[in-house]
């Protein structure tokens, strides 16, 4: 596999509204060299077509993927606990994209890939239908301002995509500390016919104990940001 070109340009087709923005945040030197050393080891490069899991997993196993990882804390920490299953991260940041790498070599991490892409265009050009056992979706950008409502990833659309490739009674698992973004998720997700709610009042369930709780939600608990977790289940 050849390393990842940091000056190409993240993404060939624009679409008009993404749910991100490319920010210029800090990268260090260790996080740099990561994404030149380790990238050939975890990093999985964009090209538009399918991805053949087992080969690149080198085995058939339950798939998770986390969209929007971050700096990889929580993603790495449920990789590293769960050897039996295989996880793809996706993140747009370089600086996460590099501490992730870093804490994946650190904890010798075998069933973990990552990709440096939109997780849109991922989902429908580089992964099949019923490919993922498992999708978690933590603290997205709430975009809080209504006339950016329409950049947050969860739209009936998007819904609608995770819901093909989802095998049935697959897990997507979300988590939010802005409380008017868990509305509209619980919402969105609501009217959709490919899932139901696993919470037993059809709102929001506990926080799994296996998602850790990650430096940035627990800044956000100090600012008094409560979280709120949801489960929804692929409907057969």
């Amino acid at each position: 596999m050849t390393s990842q070109n940091h000056s190409d340009p993240l993404i060939s087709r624009r679409r008009a509204i993404r749910s991100f923005v490319l920010r210029q945040g800090r990268i260090t030197l260790a996080q740099s060299k990561a994404l030149e050393q380790l990238w050939p080891a975890y990093g999985l490069n964009f090209t538009g077509q399918i991805l053949d899991l087992d080969s690149i997993f080198q085995r058939q196993a339950p798939r998770t993927l986390e969209i929007g990882f971050g700096d990889g804390e929580s993603l790495v920490t449920v990789a590293a606990a769960h050897p039996e299953r295989d996880y793809l991260g996706i993140e747009v940041h370089e600086p996460g994209v590099g501490h992730c790498l870093l804490a994946a070599q650190q904890a010798e991490l075998k069933n973990l890939k990552v990709m440096r892409h939109d997780a849109v265009e991922v989902l429908k050009q580089s992964l099949k239908p019923n490919d993922l056992d498992e999708v978690l979706i933590y603290f997205p950008d709430p975009w809080p301002k209504t006339k950016h409502h329409k950049r947050r990833i969860i739209q009936t659309e998007f819904v609608q995509l995770l819901g093909t490739r989802i095998q049935a009674l697959g897990r997507l698992r979300l988590a939010t500390d802005w409380a008017p973004y868990a509305d509209w998720m619980l919402d969105v997700l609501s009217t959709s016919d490919c899932f139901e709610n696993a919470a037993a009042d059809h709102r929001f369930v506990t926080r799994p104990a296996e998602r850790p709780v990650t430096k940035f939600e627990r800044r956000g608990l100090r600012l008094g940001h409560l979280s709120h977790d949801l489960e929804f289940i692929r409907k057969t």
